[in-house]
């Protein structure tokens, strides 16, 4: 008996059937069956799914000889299903990687619920969207078991049939079964969930939801979607039927009004000429249910419209949302009024503190777009209150970022009034991203840039030839925000090369080093063993660093390139894997997606929040990046390095890149999963040909980095020093020119 029967009703969806059905097959977790039933489709799905079955003795396939509808077609898979649980997966969709070995762990650790519910991802036909609006409600539910008496705000999970894990002995002991028509998920989510003893929740987005962008019935408009009243009386029917019930009747009555009134308000559901019928069905419904005592109404407009049910007829709701719409429009106008007089307010008062003497003794700090003391900026202050203590120094941090500083750091917030003093007054403005463009520079003002690490994939002007990269940049602007950069620090001459190539602007290239990667420069293992106590590793663990970085390619960002999961048990004992997204992708799905789940479980460790990057790199015996500009810190600690570089040729297309890292790189290569599994299950990761590419790398790349860049530029800038003392060391990289000196004269 395998552990789960897979569901998968097919119907019209040969383009994105295999899909489909390979996120299935292609599971770390193999124990279930996948039950395909064809509903007598038009299309070549039939022979698609007779070609899986073929391939792949998990997979049986149910040729229906009539069409009969997604509800009927669940049933007749439930008919021949045998797994322990049941699960539903509609053939447009597909499971996201590791999905099927999470829900088996949480199953086992909840004890066999009836019911495991885990979250989804919409994806449109122009990109991933973000989390769902159960996210919470999935994370706050925790490890523990629950039932809808106990926790009625559990009815507000999304009502589908494929973000649920079913007992299947509970589903026939209560004889669930789906309606034919639409809205046929409704009466089965609610009747089970009112049933269920125990429910779990999974926080991992499992389902990438596809929106198609024509041919889903749901978004097609017509009568059709008046079917979700009778679906609704069904369920309501059954409830008569159980007076051990009637606590739900109050909750599902609101949950049924809620969904009636969303359909309603769906231009691609209900047409205009009929939402004078629909309002009605509605009003009718509300009356044969409404309970006495009445039932829970929302806050918010959802509950001024539940009242106008109880006595306005279609036309009086209509003019009372036509009003709304109105004052939203007015409201939303004002705002941007509001806002606008505002910011006049400031730059007026930004003006005149222009006006007033530079402080010599002030110096600005930001980094990665105001999230709070790290990077390079960060490394200078602290070298800056060591040698130059009459310098104060001021972070400029996001609201939201505020709890997380370390105590006693002076600070403003972007926009405030004290904000727009600090930045009109500072001799000294230190950052890694750019500055906005409304603060003007001033004279005698140093603005020292010092970049996000050395650059591998195209930036600034580079990408203009990248029209996708470059969506929702303003190349022109960021240059003319990069004209008030003075010094612009490198770590090596290829940075230098790349940011002058990058940003044709007014700077001076500094050859300092990266201030940030001076404490990986000579760094013994105290910080790293500290580290790693406070991350929970083993302290004999062989730490494994995986660092991806962001996609051009794929909107929002994050792609999957394997299973966290299957790559951290391939690592075998004594092993841990630790994973740290790209900043830009730490707010996105990613971590739903799974990371966040393998974390509670203990299976990988997330070190996406650890405030210094360097802390996580001094942690860590190897590192996994595809293209991260970590690898250039990394290789200064002499440690390991693996290039997963399977999709090069499609980063680069989309991205391009300053050199071809898969044939200069800091290590061992792999364009396969099964590649990087056999490198480390070989030992070939840490062989001497893999020291030998990441020191000629180290020599290529980051000749500057001696350990006192933060020092150079604090006595270079800050102190007015100069002298062959505050050079970096003069290392010479086969096949290139001897370098001139560390600081160009302007």
């Amino acid at each position: 008996m395998p552990r789960f029967s897979i569901i998968v009703p097919v119907y019209k969806v040969q383009g994105f059937l295999r899909e489909c059905l390979d996120s299935v097959l292609g599971q770390s977790y193999g124990d279930f069956e996948v039950i395909a039933v064809d509903d007598r489709s038009p299309d070549g799905s039939g022979a698609i799914l007779d070609e899986y079955a073929a391939s792949d003795a998990r997979v049986r396939v149910l040729h229906l000889p009539e069409n009969v509808g997604l509800g009927r077609a669940r049933n007749a898979g439930l008919e021949q299903a045998a797994g322990d649980y049941v699960l539903f997966l509609d053939s447009d969709d597909h499971y996201t990687p590791g999905l099927l070995a999470a829900v088996a762990a949480r199953l086992d650790a909840t004890g066999e619920p009836d019911i495991l519910v885990f979250d989804h991802v919409r994806t449109y036909w122009w990109g991933r969207g973000g989390r769902s609006e159960a996210a919470d409600l999935l994370a706050a539910a925790g490890t523990d078991t629950f039932t809808i008496r106990e926790s009625p705000q559990y009815l507000n999970l999304f009502l589908v049939a494929w973000n649920k894990a079913y007992r299947r002995s509970f589903f026939q002991e209560h004889g669930l079964r789906y309606a034919p028509g639409l809205y046929e998920d409704a009466p089965v989510t609610y009747r089970s969930m009112v049933l269920a003893d125990r429910i779990a929740c999974l926080d991992r987005i499992g389902v990438e939801y596809r929106q198609r962008r024509q041919g889903a019935i749901t978004k097609t408009p017509g009568r059709r979607h008046f079917e979700i009243f009778p679906q609704y009386e069904g369920l309501f029917a059954f409830l008569e039927q159980r007076p051990d019930l009637d606590w739900a009747r109050p909750l599902l009555l609101e949950r049924a009004l809620d969904h009636m009134l969303f359909v309603l308000s769906r231009e691609d559901r209900v047409r205009p000429a009929d939402r004078g019928d629909f309002y009605r069905e509605i009003r009718s419904f509300r009356r044969r249910h409404l309970p006495e005592g009445g039932f829970p109404e929302p806050d918010g407009w959802r509950g001024v419209e539940m009242r106008l049910l109880a006595s306005a007829p279609y036309a009086s709701y209509a003019a009372v949302r036509g009003l709304r719409d109105v004052r939203a429009t007015v409201l939303g106008g004002r705002r941007r009024v509001v806002r606008k007089a505002s910011e006049t307010a400031v730059r007026t008062w930004y003006r005149a503190q222009s006006r007033l003497p530079l402080d010599p003794h002030l110096a600005v700090y930001s980094a990665t777009h105001h999230r709070g003391v790290s990077g390079d900026p960060a490394a200078i202050h602290a070298k800056a209150r060591e040698l130059a203590p009459h310098i104060r120094g001021v972070w400029v941090v996001r609201e939201d970022a505020v709890d997380a500083l370390p105590p006693g750091t002076d600070h403003v917030t972007p926009g405030s009034r004290r904000y727009h003093e600090v930045m009109a007054r500072a001799t000294y403005w230190v950052n890694n991203v750019n500055w906005p463009g409304t603060l003007a520079k001033r004279p005698g003002s140093v603005h020292i840039h010092t970049h996000q690490g050395t650059p591998l994939k195209y930036m600034g002007a580079d990408l203009l030839t990248k029209p996708g990269a470059r969506h929702g940049f303003d190349v022109p602007q960021m240059l003319l925000r990069a004209d008030r950069w003075d010094y612009s620090l490198v770590a090596g001459r290829h940075a230098e090369r790349a940011w002058e190539r990058a940003y044709p602007c007014h700077f001076t290239s500094l050859r300092t080093g990266s201030p940030r990667n001076d404490v990986l420069v000579g760094a013994g293992p105290e910080r790293g063993r500290a580290v790693r106590e406070r991350l929970g590793i083993p302290a004999d663990h062989t730490v494994v660093l995986y660092a991806p970085t962001r996609r051009d390619y794929r909107r929002g960002g994050h792609v999957d390139r394997f299973d966290l999961a299957r790559f951290a048990a391939d690592l075998g004992p004594g092993h841990t894997l630790v994973v740290r997204l790209h900043p830009s992708l730490a707010q996105g799905v990613a971590r739903g997606l799974g990371l966040a789940d393998l974390h509670r479980r203990g299976v990988v460790v997330d070190a996406t929040d650890e405030p210094h990057v360097e802390d996580v790199l001094l942690a860590s015996d190897a590192l996994v990046t595809d293209y991260s500009a970590l690898m250039f810190d990394y290789v200064l600690l002499d440690r390991p390095v693996v290039v997963h570089a399977d999709d090069w040729g499609a980063f680069t297309a989309s991205r391009g890149a300053y050199f071809d890292v898969t044939a200069d790189a800091p290590g061992h290569v792999s364009r396969s999963y099964r590649e990087l599994a056999w490198l480390f299950a070989s030992g070939t990761w840490q062989d001497a040909e893999s020291a030998r590419l990441r020191a000629d790398f180290r020599e290529r790349y980051c000749e500057f980095e001696d350990g006192q860049a933060a020092e150079r530029v604090v006595r270079l800038l800050m102190l007015g020093e100069r002298g062959g003392a505050l050079l970096p060391p003069a290392r010479r990289t086969p096949g290139l020119p001897a370098r001139s000196g560390a600081l160009i004269e302007r």
